[in-house]
């Protein structure tokens, strides 16, 4: 009795001290994440201290006067968010996913795309009374904006997606029609989620810009908040899907830590890019000579700051001194 109770003893210790393991390993990366973003939020409260206010109150969303074509379109993105959120959280947390062929994650991924796709055809109001409903199709600045996002997504999936690969070790293992080894439902998922990202942005953004006077202060505040939120939202993206088995990375904890890093290189160029992108759409109401910016120029726009990102990303590859693998694998 004694030896088979010694024996227990002894095969139970090893799995006891694994699993200490794991939660001291939960436990640091915890701590390391809080001591991160704490860091962040002091610094940029520290920014806004020393900040010259504006005589007028600042704003989040653009003037319902100057731009209301892009208030409408940042409109919309905000209020169609929660559902495409909420859609995601139903499936991870009650496990519909399990049930998934290819053809769903097509099917689901697409469909919760196609409102923002669709709302500068069937809907160029977005339901706020945007100049977009009297111009030309092409013209519209939610057609551009959407235009940008998905050359930008298609990018991020085809090219950038294979730094994750080779440098953090990630792999999608879920069953899926692939292009260059990516999930194709990715990349109308990313679609949605990088259209969210960027109204936030936006939003953040435009309160730094509307809400200080000019000058050095207003921009190292102005590029702290991009390198913060950057971070954060890659952060949180992996946080949130964490819960999905079939997105796995070889080490987890690096993922959270170093890997929000690197995923966030995407969002350091393209917050401040997409802020400012068509910028005087609505200009023309008050000066004709105002420039229009063309579907040519928003597709250049995206490309070229695409190019920037994967220029950085290899950047850091090239410092780890990786191979990156590009196609099948």
């Amino acid at each position: 009795m004694m030896h088979h109770r010694s024996s227990l003893e002894a095969a139970s210790k090893p799995a006891n001290s694994k699993t200490r393991q794991v939660i001291m390993g939960e436990n640091d990366v915890a701590i390391q994440m809080v001591a991160i973003l704490g860091t962040m939020l002091a610094i940029i409260g520290g920014l806004i201290t020393i900040q010259t206010p504006e005589k007028s109150v600042g704003s989040y969303l653009p003037s319902s006067s100057t731009q209301p074509s892009k208030r409408a379109y940042e409109q919309f993105v905000l209020a169609y968010t929660p559902i495409w959120m909420f859609s995601f959280v139903c499936i991870v947390a009650f496990g519909w996913y399990e049930t998934f062929d290819e053809w769903s994650y097509l099917r689901v991924c697409i469909g919760l795309a196609m409102p923002f796709l669709l709302q500068p055809i069937v809907l160029p109001s977005a339901g706020c009374d945007s100049p977009d409903a009297k111009r030309p199709l092409f013209e519209r600045y939610s057609f551009k904006a959407n235009l940008w996002i998905l050359v930008y997504s298609f990018i991020g999936n085809y090219w950038y997606t294979h730094y994750f690969y080779s440098v953090l070790k990630a792999k999608y293992t879920m069953p899926a029609h692939r292009l260059n080894n990516v999930p194709i439902a990715l990349y109308f998922a990313t679609h949605f989620y990088f259209s969210s990202y960027h109204a936030f942005s936006n939003l953040m953004l435009r309160k730094v810009v509307t809400s200080y006077q000019k000058g050095f202060l207003r921009s190292l505040l102005f590029v702290s908040v991009v390198l913060c939120f950057s971070y954060f939202t890659a952060f949180m993206e992996t946080l949130t899907i964490s819960a999905y088995p079939d997105y796995s990375f070889e080490d987890q904890d690096m993922a959270y830590t170093v890997g929000s890093a690197f995923y966030g290189i995407y969002f350091i160029v393209s917050f401040p890019a997409f802020f400012l992108f068509d910028d005087e759409v609505d200009a023309e109401k008050n000066n004709a000579a105002a420039r229009k910016v063309t579907l040519y120029d928003s597709f250049l726009s995206s490309c070229g700051h695409g190019m920037m990102i994967m220029i950085l990303l290899d950047f850091v590859r090239l410092y780890l001194d990786i191979p990156l693998v590009v196609g099948k694998l």
